[in-house]
């Protein structure tokens, strides 16, 4: 079988930065290194690529939607191509279909599609069950009358449904019987994860949650004299923290003060988008509720913000605008940290044996093209 060579890029690989590299594949990759190392084989498709730089395939563990789909919708062919889009579009090379809090048949129906989906496209990886065990107190866009307390049989049974793809639940571990829940996420490798909750720091020290979702948004503010979930998320080093980097979200000040506490190695770069990322302005919907979007902001009627309009080769930028970081730290927040605490084995670095998962980026960084283990894709 002939394998794809592309040379003479700028490559960053997650481990290190080579200038003039090259990078040989089928659907994994089989080299990669300073491109006076490449030896010829027979039936190299060869492609010299001067000016480009590739990084490895995005991963985005927060993501409902995008392109006029959303994962609640349950549709099987559309949770594919959505998932698809955000490859081509934006180089989301790995994805967990993310839910909300809804009715249990609603969840029922979104684990049963994301299934059938995710047996069809490999990029979907997992689910990221946001909800529907959280706090009224910061619900934000999350619908109030569907909250409830920490059910492991309920997880479970979700679980199930999705075929064991369930890998990162947000809830609030402030809640009745959240001990035994979280007991029984690390047990069956699902991460937890503080969001749209109220608790104090002093509840979450004696919490195991170690991932906090969308960082500073829907949950008990940092204080002077109560850090809350955001201050023990930027304190507590075995926390990893969800960034959602529009500028909308989270004010560049504020993503610089989450960069600097928690640095490039605790730090995942999420969308949480919508079905409205992808499409032009006006009205859509988030949950069954009616949603605004104007100006690159998803807004319910009442001014909350309802997930983002975020791609994913954005946030790439901007991370790297509003904390001047330096693009292999950028890397690291896109995609090495996500495979490293996932546990995603194949994905993260451009190393030898892993999928062939990599984005190709022009001098602005613009995504010209993605290769998803090993056939190349463009943006539409």
């Amino acid at each position: 079988m002939s394998a794809k060579v592309l040379k003479h890029a700028k490559i960053y690989t997650g481990d290190q930065v080579i200038d003039d590299g090259y990078i040989r594949f089928d659907q994994k990759i089989l080299a990669v290194g300073p491109v006076y190392d490449y030896v010829a084989e027979a039936g190299d498709e060869v492609q010299n690529i001067q000016g480009t730089t590739i990084v490895p395939g995005f991963i985005d563990v927060h993501a409902h939607g995008g392109y006029g789909f959303d994962a609640m919708d349950g549709d099987p062919d559309q949770i594919d191509t959505m998932a698809t889009k955000m490859m081509r579009n934006e180089g989301v090379t790995t994805l967990f279909a993310t839910t909300m809090t809804q009715s249990n048949e609603n969840i029922d129906r979104a684990m049963s599609g994301v299934k059938v989906a995710a047996e069809r496209n490999p990029i979907i990886k997992g689910v990221h069950l946001e909800g529907p065990f959280i706090s009224a107190v910061y619900k934000g866009a999350q619908p109030e009358q569907y909250i409830k307390d920490p059910n492991t049989e309920l997880l479970g049974h979700w679980n199930e449904l999705s075929g064991g793809r369930v890998k990162l639940i947000t809830y609030a571990p402030e809640d009745p019987g959240s001990a035994a829940f979280e007991d029984y996420c690390i047990a069956n490798g699902i991460v937890p994860s503080v969001g749209h909750s109220n608790a104090t720091r002093e509840q979450l020290l004696n919490s195991k949650a170690t991932h906090v979702t969308h960082l500073y948004n829907a949950q008990r503010e940092f204080k002077h004299r109560q850090p809350g979930v955001t201050g023990h998320a930027m304190l507590e080093d075995n926390m990893h923290a969800e960034l959602i980097c529009d500028g909308f979200h989270i004010v560049p000040d504020m993503i610089r003060l989450a960069f600097d506490m928690k640095g490039p190695e605790r730090i995942d770069l999420v969308t949480d988008s919508m079905r409205a990322k992808g499409m032009p302005e006006g009205e859509s919907e988030l949950g069954g509720q009616k949603v605004y979007v104007k100006d690159k902001q998803a807004r319910l009627s009442d001014g909350t913000l309802a997930g983002s309009v975020l791609q994913f080769i954005d946030a790439f930028k901007n991370i790297q605008d509003f904390t001047g970081c330096s693009m292999f730290e950028a890397v690291q927040m896109s995609s090495v940290n996500q495979a490293e605490e996932f546990h995603l084995d194949s994905k993260g670095t451009l190393t030898v044996g892993k999928d062939a998962d990599l984005n190709l980026l022009n001098r602005n960084q613009d995504l010209v093209g993605t290769y998803s283990y090993g056939t190349e894709y463009h943006p539409e």
